[in-house]
């Protein structure tokens, strides 16, 4: 359908924000669903194709062939999680809804997609799962995960299913034909209507949904932002939101929304329409150090040409990134964690012969780990201790904590380290990958594989930075770490009956 013009933009924004009062639906109960038989579901029609998006199939693939086209390539390091797309017409926010989806690999096999959104036209509580059908647009049949979706609505009380709410909504339907352009068939999808306006059952909804928030899963938030503020309001308060959104903390995002409204600014009736979606992810993905928040695109519909400058909406596109990572790879905030615990360990350790319990709880997913440690102590410089642990038989903080009084106080090498000293100690931290026997010394790449020596029960080991630190050679390194460490002699490596190791170790202290 062809926008008529500014009336017509004007009417359809303002049909978006419309919450009528609560009106009879029809209802299921969680045994009516869980009864349900194949030759029963009810597919869900498109309700406003022909209004928000081309009704004909043709015309909406060459529409949605041009918006991706102009899309920005994938960006940040990570797996995609999660997007927050906008939700209006296409002709407005189709360009940024493209770029939101973009980012999503079109190969990756996707198990569930959960599409959340927040209802226009009804206040309830809680939030619908769609549950009953597939959802149906021009572009053909989008199946429901029907075994995730009853099993979310029966055995949660947050949870319902309400036919009326999901029959005229378009913020869910709009999303769904960018799904089925941009990834393989096969997909399957669980529409989840938010009717609540209240933090504390957001929270809810999300801890429901927790057990779904996997890297083999992706969310997909529609939300629009700002609506009806002059064209450079809207750019200031977007960003405010977003800005709000990339910290990751659900209570700074809340506040932004609420600030927003305070400000009285002219003609703004919200910061960000359907903040309840936004706030479920949010309540998911707060303190997880492995994901990150990722602005892809910002537009409102003054940048449309069917827009106007003086009443618009905003939109913004934001990928959600789960870290890639090797168990041994920690984030900046575990890695200052593990460090804070090691200092801690010692300073108890070494005032009342204890090592102090951690409250788990508190503890950053990468030092539940299991891995290999090496603890070193290093003052002004040089040398002051160092024992590591090489079997990944406990979690990290386990034994970082161990190796911490190890290094500081039974290392032969050194008196052990007193209270008055610990103060210009710095600490230093090597995390190791599972050693791999080698035939050939010289495949051992100086300065990034640690090596172990060993020779019937004895054995040494030398940190891949050491060679770094000292400046040996290959014949060196191997020599001294035969000879100083194993007690075999300098040529000791090179015995039948010796056997060789690497791994790698990443490196991390208190200096960086």
């Amino acid at each position: 359908m062809r926008i008529a013009g500014i009336r017509t933009l004007k009417f359809l924004l303002a049909a978006m924000l419309l919450f009528p009062r609560f009106v009879n639906c029809q209802s299921y109960s969680n045994q009516d669903l869980s009864m349900k038989e194949p030759d029963t579901m009810q597919n869900r029609q498109p309700a406003v194709a022909g209004q928000f998006y081309p009704s004909n199939p043709v015309e909406l693939e060459q529409e949605l062939k041009m918006y991706f086209a102009k899309a920005p390539v994938p960006g940040g390091e990570g797996d995609v999680v999660a997007l927050i797309s906008p939700h209006a017409g296409y002709v407005f926010s189709g360009e940024v809804a493209a770029a939101a989806f973009s980012q999503v690999d079109r190969e990756k096999q996707y198990k569930t997609i959960f599409l959340i959104g927040s209802s226009h036209r009804n206040a309830f509580s809680g939030a619908s799962v769609y549950s009953i059908g597939n959802y149906i647009t021009p572009l053909g049949i989008a199946e429901t995960d029907f075994a995730t979706a009853q099993k979310l609505v029966s055995e949660n009380n947050i949870l319902s299913f309400e036919l009326w709410y999901h029959s005229g909504e378009h913020s869910i339907e709009v999303q769904v034909p960018f799904l089925q352009y941009w990834l393989k068939p096969g997909f399957k999808i669980v529409p989840i209507l938010l009717g609540t306006q209240d933090p504390a059952t957001c929270e809810k909804i999300a801890q429901a949904l927790r057990p779904w928030f996997t890297a083999e899963n992706l969310f997909v938030i529609s939300t629009d932002f700002s609506h009806y503020p002059s064209y450079n309001e809207a750019v200031i308060t977007d960003k405010q939101i977003s800005d709000a959104i990339l910290t990751n903390q659900p209570d700074v995002f809340f506040r932004a929304v609420r600030s927003c409204t305070e400000k009285k600014i002219d003609n703004l009736s919200t910061g960000c329409c359907s903040w309840p979606a936004v706030i479920t992810l949010m309540y998911l993905t707060q303190n997880r150090a492995d994901i990150s928040y990722r602005q892809v695109m910002y537009k409102n519909s003054g940048d449309s040409k069917y827009g106007e400058t003086d009443r618009v909406v905003g939109y913004n596109a934001i990928s959600v990134l789960q870290e890639k990572r090797n168990n041994m790879i920690l984030t900046g905030q575990e890695k200052r964690q593990i460090l804070e615990i090691a200092r801690n360990t010692i300073e108890a350790y070494l005032k009342d012969n204890r090592i102090p319990a951690l409250d788990t709880n508190s503890l950053l997913p990468g030092l539940k780990n299991k891995g290999g440690v090496f603890v070193t102590l290093k003052k002004s410089g040089q040398l002051r201790g160092c024992i590591g642990h090489f079997e990944a038989d406990n979690a990290l903080y386990s034994i970082v904590q161990k190796m911490a009084v190890a290094s500081s106080t039974e290392d032969n090498r050194f008196a052990p380290v007193t209270s008055n000293e610990l103060a210009k100690i710095d600490i230093e931290i090597s995390v190791l990958t599972p050693m791999k026997k080698i035939n050939n010394a010289n495949t051992i790449r100086l300065g990034t594989d640690g090596i172990y020596i060993r020779k019937g029960y004895r054995s040494g080991t030398f940190l891949p930075q050491v060679a770094t630190d000292t400046g040996w050679s290959l014949e060196e390194f191997l020599g001294h770490c035969a000879g100083d460490k194993a007690g075999i002699g300098w040529d000791g490596w090179k015995d039948q009956d010796s056997e060789l190791f690497v791994y790698q170790a990443f490196v991390f202290g208190e200096k960086e």
